[in-house]
């Protein structure tokens, strides 16, 4: 610890050191008045970056400044200061004569199902502050070492909601976290893919209610020496078992409270509490909780039943900071997509339609089946990828079933992202007479499962490079409702993805990707995939690092795999797209 008794902390006297942690330092501290305090001492230079917004404010210390509740620290103080030659921010809120909840449990506390309730309903009141305000805040970090128990009035009602540090605001970019400083038992099974969303918070409501019941976590197993790819691997395997309710005699523990904790529970966040008085109404039993079974497969008492189908996984990969270049396309499928995705109970409020499905489109090897995996990952969806040859069939009505098959899977699953990849393969224009009667059938099929996938928790990403020989029933509002041309990569891009992909690799300092940017013009993303793996190689056998020259000699032996003719019939192909016409006299743009 930096400071010890009697030590100052700008204004503040050190009354006792608490605790230290990853990046900060606790105390309990007095004021010049001599009213007692507790101080955070946060070490910038070991904060993450989704720790802090783009103007560098510290989000945990911008959260404190706005937030007052009765299950909630007020905050007193905070400011900058410079120990050491390095920059500490400190914190500063109301101290409350304490000890967590989970010190209470330790020391052999036991409280009733009445006590019980009185806990959560306090920290649901203090999450449903959270979640209304202004510009809604999620907590992320809900667990019983974070609950605090008010000694000095003993009403379980005045227990207080405290540790920001993982705290983000909802219209913030997602991040996946470091397991390693978080108790993974309480986080719900989005916040592995960086999603965070107020049904995040109440599932971990649900593993803190669950815990103070049962006495024990409603999955565990052991994570020691794991990487975080392993963690989440095996906790995954042992959230795909029944969630077991044991037998136990306490009083008030009906069949109500038990569904309200599998409902908690269950993995798909639609399928959970959407709002903390949701779940505050369920505990006081002002609404009924059906038995959630139909949804999860459970264990109550020995009766097993079955769940339609096992659960996909969400799709692997980082999200959009995978993604090289692409800004403003990126910046296009947030605004129109992913917030719409997210904040779904705000968009039905303004009565905006969350859209079922968006195209992508424009020349190969632009990277549209590695842009779609990563907007999975970015929402935390399921992720399902389809070509026509895995649906399309020589035996009669056989493509028809398949694809009804595959929607019927994907709501199984939900939520749930299809990707369909050469998308006009199974979708070609009905009007040209030279259709088969079962590709007709196919495209019906088609169109008709397309209604109102957003209700189901259904997102459709087409792909194809021919965008003008697909059927324009697909292309309406209600089916594939946003269209975006995923252009090949632009300097910056280019540029981008040359520093992505060397960054892992053993590179020679003072590469010059301007000039690497430069000499690729009218290369995909697939080319300079090419480029970086061949050089790589020359690197690897004469077993050196790669250099420019390597780089140079690798480009200059590599052509693109467009030519100016292509680039320039899909940039009609995007001005038909948009609306626009095309003048036949139009000049050659850029070459």
């Amino acid at each position: 610890m930096l400071f010890k008794r009697n030590d100052t902390i700008e204004s503040y006297t050190v009354i006792s050191p608490i605790k230290r942690g990853v990046n900060a330092e606790t105390y309990r501290v007095k004021d010049a008045q001599g009213i007692k305090r507790f101080l955070k001492l946060i070490c910038t230079s070991q904060l993450k970056h989704w720790q802090t917004d783009e103007s560098g404010t510290i989000v945990e210390v911008d959260i404190a400044k706005k937030i007052h509740h009765h299950n909630l620290c007020d905050y007193i103080d905070s400011g900058i200061m410079v120990i050491g030659g390095q920059k500490y921010c400190y914190l500063v809120n109301e101290f409350v004569n304490n000890e967590t909840l989970a010190e209470s449990i330790t020391r052999g506390k036991e409280y009733s199902i009445y006590e019980i309730k009185q806990i959560i309903i306090a920290i649901l009141s203090a999450l449903n502050y959270l979640h209304t305000l202004s510009r809604p805040v999620i907590h992320n970090e809900v667990t019983i070492q974070n609950i605090l128990l008010d000694l000095k009035t003993d009403d379980l009602k005045d227990v207080r909601l405290i540790d920001f540090g993982y705290a983000r605001y909802l219209d913030m970019s997602n991040c996946k976290p470091g397991l390693d400083d978080l108790n993974v038992f309480y986080l719900a099974p989005e916040r592995f893919a960086g999603v965070s969303c107020v049904q995040s918070d109440l599932y971990a409501v649900g593993v803190c209610l669950y815990t103070l019941i049962y006495d024990k976590l409603p999955w565990f197993c052991d994570l020691g020496r794991c990487s975080d790819a392993e963690k989440i691997e095996r906790l995954s395997r042992q959230r795909d078992r029944p969630l077991a309710i044991p037998d136990i005699d306490m009083f008030e523990l009906d069949e109500q409270l038990i569904n309200a904790i599998k409902k908690a529970l269950l993995p798909n966040a639609q399928d959970r509490f959407q709002t903390a008085v949701e779940f505050i109404a369920a505990l006081n039993g002002s609404v009924k909780i059906d038995d959630p079974d139909m949804l999860r497969q459970m264990i109550v008492g020995g009766d097993e039943r079955k769940r339609p189908t096992k659960q996909h996984k969400p799709a692997e990969g980082e999200g959009f900071s995978a993604i090289a270049g692409m800004r403003e396309l990126k910046e296009l499928v947030k605004t129109e997509v992913i917030d719409a995705i997210n904040q779904r109970e705000r968009y039905e409020q303004y009565g905006v339609s969350i859209p079922n499905g968006i195209l992508l489109y424009g020349p190969p090897g632009c990277g549209k089946t590695f842009f779609a995996k990563q907007l999975a990952a970015e929402v935390g969806f399921n992720f399902m990828v389809k070509k026509p040859s895995d649906l399309q069939s020589r035996w009669v009505n056989a493509t028809q079933e398949n694809i009804a098959a595959m929607f019927k899977e994907a709501e199984e699953n939900a939520p749930t992202i299809i990707f369909l990849d050469e998308m006009n393969e199974l979708t070609p224009n009905r009007d040209n007479g030279n259709i088969h009667q079962m590709q007709l059938g196919a495209v019906n099929e088609l169109l008709a499962n397309m209604d109102r996938l957003g209700e189901k928790g259904i997102f459709v990403i087409g792909a194809t490079n021919y965008p003008h020989l697909m059927d324009p029933a697909i292309l309406r509002s209600g089916r594939l409702d946003k269209k975006f041309y995923v252009a090949p990569p632009d300097f910056e891009a280019r540029k981008a993805m040359f520093e992505m992909l060397l960054k892992k690799r053993p590179y020679d300092f003072g590469l010059d990707y301007d000039k690497l940017a430069r000499m690729t013009e009218n290369y995909v993303f697939s080319d300079l995939t090419l480029i970086i793996n061949d050089a790589s190689r020359k690197a690897l056998m004469a077993k050196s690092k790669i250099t420019m020259s390597i780089l140079e000699e690798t480009i200059t032996n590599t052509q693109p795999s467009l030519k100016p003719r292509d680039i320039e019939k899909y940039n009609k192909i995007k001005i038909q797209m948009e609306g626009g016409e095309i003048e036949k006299s139009r000049p050659r743009i850029g070459f």
